[in-house]
């Protein structure tokens, strides 16, 4: 099927030069310094049809837009071939590193290892293909037109997804996604077997809550990328987001629209005082329902779900806007809070005691910018900031324009605190001393500025760079990708950094960490095309936009 012709998508060259693209000239946006208050205009204000990659809109509002790849070589990214300048000697060697992790099953690349570090002599499961982790493998394989291992990614998982799942003797949810999974050959019998992980071998045997978010979101990342819609219209891909949907779309005792989760449901794999509604999975949410309501057909079981996410996509917003929203105006209304407030005027509507701020966070806000804090829940606010959930936040436009135009203003603002010498960190502050023994338990790997505690995770570089394209600041990624270029491939590409400034390789970092590999790629590839954001980003749905009056240092 002709799918430009049959739904009105426009076709993209892949191998037309940034200047080429009569619609908007990128090469002055990536050039413009920007020293001044004055704002570039968004993604989302010029809309992405501006950047050549056709945001039409088809069968049943689906986003059927085509951000095509096109592959110039084999272990150099088709992007590339788009430049007149040569690319950086450090994407050659990613290349061959991330191909070098490539798992197969039956001569089929269906992912890629956690970590390829020869050099530890504990393996545990850095040898199993995470869903999580793959992402931004696939991202790169799709910038660079490489579509297949995508699919066969896709579908191996959704075929584990229709696995019983037992954890002792409870069984998960019919519509769980594996944390992991694992490739066992056998040569003399000739056979590959698959072994997953749905969260009973992991370290605190939880479940990942992101694994479905993830999947949803990279199923609509390759159908834009390639313009095959035929893959996600499957009966088994329509089942399988229904299947995850429902688990997250189930009614209980919730009064808030966000998801309860425990600690150590995602990224952050261990207890680090992240249960309750984590920043994290709410974006991820978020930008699932999305992609679901762009994806699910509008047959009889699909309708219902339908019906259902536009309903908790507005109550969602609604929510993440207004509560877990802080700026300098904000954090000062807090501050002073009454409490004991009783009945549905109620200011302060979780009871949170002033007191209880942390000290830290009056100097840490800037009089410009703001950001989504971790968890919101009743009587408690965690004021940390997280990257993860922040740059989902503006890559699914949770985040309204203005609140994304702050949280960059807060990068900006906070580059020592929040960049420092190695792109990004995970989590700010770091929490230590009494507090650390509460919150983790003494765990020795999150001692304070080290791993999920303050420590500095490479691959969060491509959600920095996707961020920063989508709110006009490209500058911003330029110079988080020099500082990446300087170190990762001379530190063997490490899984985390530590220290304050993250100058130190992560005590317990595992060399040739996958993800880190791929977040350079794709990091380094959208910088130089961003035509290719198209498939990791979601336009602003004007329906949604709310009208907030709790700040107005948004617009300033």
């Amino acid at each position: 099927m002709d799918v430009t012709k049959e739904f009105g998508l426009r076709n993209v060259n892949s191998h037309c030069s940034i200047s080429e693209m009569d619609d908007y000239d990128l090469t002055k946006l990536l050039d413009k310094p920007r020293l001044n208050i004055k704002r570039e205009k968004s993604f989302d204000e010029r809309s992405l049809s501006e950047l050549s990659i056709g945001l039409a809109r088809g069968l049943d509002n689906f986003e059927s837009s085509y951000s095509p790849g096109g592959r110039s070589g084999l272990d150099t990214p088709a992007s590339s071939a788009r430049n007149s300048f040569e690319p950086h000697p450090t994407v050659s060697e990613a290349w061959e590193s991330l191909r070098r992790s490539l798992v197969y099953f039956r001569g089929q690349p269906v992912g890629t290892i956690a970590a390829y570090d020869h050099a530890s002599e504990e393996v545990l499961n850095y040898d199993q293909v995470f869903v999580r982790d793959f992402v931004p493998s696939a991202l790169a394989f799709l910038m660079n037109g490489e579509p297949d291992i995508v699919k066969n990614f896709l579908l191996k998982t959704l075929q584990l997804q229709g696995w019983e799942k037992r954890i002792d003797r409870f069984k998960l949810g019919e519509g769980a996604m594996p944390a992991s999974f694992k490739v066992l050959h056998n040569s003399d019998r000739k056979t590959d077997t698959v072994v997953a992980d749905f969260g009973e071998s992991a370290i605190g045997r939880v479940a990942p809550v992101d694994s479905g978010f993830w999947w949803i979101i990279l199923l609509r990342a390759y159908t834009k990328s390639t313009g095959d819609l035929t893959l996600a219209e499957t009966p088994e891909c329509q089942k399988g987001m229904r299947l995850i949907l429902s688990l997250c779309l189930s009614e209980g005792f919730d009064t808030f629209p966000t998801l309860l989760c425990a600690d150590g449901c995602s990224m952050i794999d261990r207890r680090m005082g992240i249960y309750g509604y984590p920043i994290e999975i709410q974006a991820l949410f978020f930008m699932a329902l999305r992609c679901s309501l762009a994806m699910l057909k509008h047959d009889a079981e699909g309708k219902e779900f339908v019906e259902r996410i536009v309903k908790r996509l507005h109550a969602l917003s609604y929510h993440m806007r207004s509560y877990f929203w802080i700026d300098f105006q904000q954090l000062n209304d807090i501050y002073r809070y009454k409490t004991e407030e009783y009945s549905h005027t109620a200011v302060n509507k979780f009871n949170v005691i002033p007191d209880s701020i942390p000290d830290w966070v009056f100097d840490f806000m800037p009089m410009r910018g703001g950001y989504f804090i971790g968890n919101v829940s009743p009587a408690r606010m965690d004021f940390r900031w997280f990257a993860l959930g922040n740059c989902i936040a503006i890559l699914s436009s949770l985040a309204t324009p203005e609140q994304s135009a702050a949280i960059m203003d807060l990068f900006e603002a906070r580059w020592e605190e929040l960049v420092g010498e190695m792109p990004l960190k995970i989590c700010y502050p770091a929490i230590e001393s009494h507090e650390w023994r509460i919150v983790t338990g003494c765990d020795p790997k999150n001692t304070r500025w080290s791993y999920h505690n303050g420590g500095s995770w490479p691959v969060l570089l491509w959600m920095l760079t996707a961020a920063c394209i989508k709110t006009g600041r490209p500058q911003i990624a330029r110079k988080a990708i020099e500082l990446a270029e300087s170190r990762l491939l001379k530190d063997s590409w490490p899984e985390y950094y530590d220290g304050k400034l993250g100058r130190y390789v992560g005590k317990q970092a595992r060399k040739y960490q996958t993800w880190s590999i791929a977040g350079y790629l794709v990091a380094k590839m959208m910088l130089e095309d961003p035509s290719h954001l198209g498939m990791i980003s979601l336009e602003e749905d004007r329906q949604m936009k709310p009208v907030l009056k709790r700040s107005s240092s948004w617009t300033c």
